[in-house]
């Protein structure tokens, strides 16, 4: 009956109770082998002989230094309380020299064989101490890119599996070296840019089975022809988070390793377990290689990543059959057992030897140990034996399979390689990168030659609408400079009939002034009528006084005309309110020219109607007042001429005024005029670009195709 379920895997001082003293030992054939090789006598082509020349003597290890060379230690499990009862009377078998790395073997009370290995611990060595001395150099040398490997062999019930996969739940400091060893790896890598993988591995019965995934069974062995790498491409491979994700995975897979109770052991491992830990570090300095100068011009910059793999194989031992009483399944599995260790001992031989064949394609387990003995690993074995004199068989294999492994060298090789994952990755990430700003790139052009079309677009509806308002106006300007002048003409003209109409009432006011001066003769001569002349003069000159005042207002309004018209030059923009104000002040000069002209009419009228008094005065002198009267109105209508040809200098000057406005006028609708062309060249200029973008903008576009085929 198959029994799988979970093992508690016991320190060596708890083996001892009774009911647990079982042997495991080789089966026949193979201590018949053990014999044969031990009688033999060392071979002269061996590189490294250990075997024992003399009951009493070993000889020592040449090149101890080598860190090729399998490195073995020996551990002792103290007494338990099988051993304690039964060998109260007989001494241990052995005997440990820490100090000087030997180990002693006692065959009877006088004779005893010395072995000499690489670390001897006593049982008193603690877990820390077995992982410093046996795992840790490993370890470091996978972290530096190599491949190692640790395992641990000996009979059963003398602490391979506390050694090796003791989880330490409730003590930390009785934690194995699984444990131990992940600790470390996880402690020393960066987790992110390294990964560390596991697979966790039990061989049973010829069949490789996954312990983190017990469906998988039966899973095939790959061997690269080239480099001859062992791979199990079938088996599940987890991803290491950290310590406590590790040790999850250990629980899984001891609950799923096949274990079974026999006479030797309540809970017999029935299978050999291997864990593979899988560690890919990406190197942060550059490394030297032995490249062509070439090669190094091309390979320099490329990133390098070291891939190595850590074995911890925690083996199960051979059983007696008349030992173990394994019966059905149980008798079934110690065979297979039995089977992959012969095996694997006559790959230690042979490799300890240098024979030409090593025969391991004979089982599964030396298939996947391939690379650990004589291959490129780095390698660690620990053996543990017991005490009790009753296994004396057992232990002396244990220690001569010691032996002969410290005899063999691996040619330990670093692990290291171009990351040409990483670049291609880094490569396609860049390659996106580009192309993504290629294509904004272009989006962006296709949004400026947008944006410069809606400006062009633009640009020239306000240049066609300026334009028409431009031309709009100029004609506009045009005619009402058209008007302007047909006005003044008419101004002209008017202020022609003025000037020859006040040409006639000056000879009309000499006229007068003959006249007055006759009667002022006939004034000296007619005394008599000075004093009604005075009345008649002081009348007058009150009615002058009054003209006086009219005429100031009427000044007064000639000034705030004039303010008027200033006011009207400062708002010379509007040019259509100043033209109304201009048609204003015409029609009101007109109408004070009209008013003057019926003015002049009516003092013609008086100055006839003086002729008609001076003829009337000339009769009579009694008419010599009104005479007088005649005189102030001819100074009065000399006042009123004056003040006319005041009117008229103003209205030569505001003539005047209007041309300079239709010369700046003139001079605005030329640089108008320059400005319409400036924009029409500017116009032009920007339709040249328009076609340029339009001409780059397919060349771009190749451009970008080339590219991106290059890439």
């Amino acid at each position: 009956q198959r029994a799988e379920r979970q093992r508690s895997t016991q320190q060596p001082q708890g083996l001892s109770h009774a009911g647990n003293l079982l042997t495991r030992s080789l089966n026949n054939g193979q201590q018949s082998l053990l014999r044969s090789k031990e009688a033999k006598p060392p071979s002269a082509s061996s590189r490294r002989s250990v075997t024992p020349t003399s009951r009493s003597h070993s000889r020592d290890f040449e090149d101890d230094n080598d860190p090729g060379r399998v490195r073995v230690a020996v551990r002792l499990r103290p007494r338990n309380a099988e051993d304690l009862l039964s060998d109260a009377d007989f001494a241990d078998c052995v005997e440990l020299q820490p100090e000087l790395k030997r180990l002693k073997l006692r065959k009877n009370n006088w004779s005893s064989e010395s072995y000499k290995f690489d670390e001897v611990l006593t049982e008193t060595a603690s877990q820390k101490r077995v992982y410093e001395v046996v795992a840790k150099p490993v370890v470091e040398s996978v972290l530096g890119g190599y491949n190692g490997t640790v395992m641990a062999y000996g009979q059963t019930g003398t602490g391979k599996t506390f050694t090796l996969g003791r989880l330490g739940k409730d003590d930390a400091s009785e934690r194995g070296i699984m444990v131990r060893a992940l600790e470390d790896i996880m402690a020393n890598i960066t987790i992110a840019s390294d990964t560390v993988e596991v697979s966790y591995l039990q061989l049973y019965m010829e069949s490789i089975q996954d312990l983190l995934a017990p469906e998988k069974t039966n899973i095939p062995i790959n061997e690269d022809p080239k480099t001859g790498e062992v791979s199990l491409p079938g088996a599940v491979t987890v991803k290491v988070r950290d310590l406590d994700h590790f040790l999850e995975l250990l629980q899984i897979g001891e609950a799923n390793r096949h274990a079974a109770n026999t006479k030797l052991n309540t809970e017999s491992s029935r299978s050999h377990a291997i864990l593979m830990v899988y560690i890919r570090r990406s190197v942060p300095e550059k490394v030297e290689v032995d490249i062509s100068s070439q090669e190094k011009k091309t390979k320099s910059n490329l990133p390098v990543v070291r891939k190595s793999k850590l074995l911890i194989v925690d083996l199960a031992g051979s059983e007696r059959l008349d030992k173990s009483g394994s019966e059905g399944l149980l008798l079934e599995e110690a065979k297979f057992i039995n089977l992959s260790l012969t095996s694997l001992g006559k790959c230690i031989n042979a490799l300890a030897e240098n024979c030409p064949h090593i025969p391991t394609r004979d089982s599964k387990l030396t298939r996947l140990l391939r690379d650990s003995f004589g291959g490129s690993a780095r390698t660690s074995l620990i053996i543990t034996i017991g005490p009790s004199s009753r296994h004396h068989a057992e232990t002396t294999s244990t220690i001569m399979f010691g032996q002969r492994a410290m005899k063999i060298v691996n040619m330990v090789k670093l692990k290291e390689e171009f990351d040409y994952e990483s670049l291609c990755r880094k490569l396609e990430t860049q390659v996106d990168h580009l192309t993504a700003e290629i294509d904004r790139q272009h989006k962006l052009r296709e949004r400026d030659k947008y944006d410069l079309e809606k400006q062009l677009r633009e640009c020239q509806d306000s240049f066609y609408e300026t334009r028409k308002n431009l031309v709009t106006r100029s004609e506009f300007l045009e005619k009402e400079n058209a008007r302007l002048e047909l006005d003044m003409e008419d101004i002209l003209a008017q202020l022609n009939c003025q000037k020859d109409h006040n040409s006639l009432m000056q000879d009309k006011v000499a006229e007068l002034e003959i006249n007055l001066e006759q009667s002022k003769q006939h004034q000296l001569e007619n005394s008599t009528y000075q004093k009604v002349l005075a009345d008649t003069t002081q009348i007058y000159e009150n009615k002058i006084a009054e003209l006086i005042k009219q005429l100031e207002v009427e000044r007064a309004q000639s000034e705030s005309a004039e303010e008027q018209f200033d006011a009207m030059k400062k708002l010379s923009g509007d040019h259509q309110k100043l033209i109304k104000m201009y048609e204003k002040k015409i029609r009101e000069l007109t109408k004070q020219v009209e008013d003057e002209h019926t003015r002049f009419e009516g003092v013609q009228d008086q100055l006839d109607l003086a002729n008609k008094l001076l003829r009337d005065y000339q009769n009579s002198m009694q008419e010599q007042e009104e005479i007088s009267e005649l005189r102030l109105k001819l100074q009065e209508m000399y006042q009123l001429h004056e003040s006319t040809v005041n009117e008229l200098q103003a209205l030569k000057a505001e003539f005047k005024d209007q041309i300079q406005e239709k010369e700046t006028i003139s001079e605005e609708l030329y640089v108008v005029r320059e400005k319409l062309s400036a924009e029409e060249k500017r116009r032009k200029t920007i339709e040249h670009e328009l076609v340029k973008l339009k001409k780059s903008a397919p060349e771009g576009d190749k451009d970008f195709e080339r590219i991106k085929d290059h890439i």
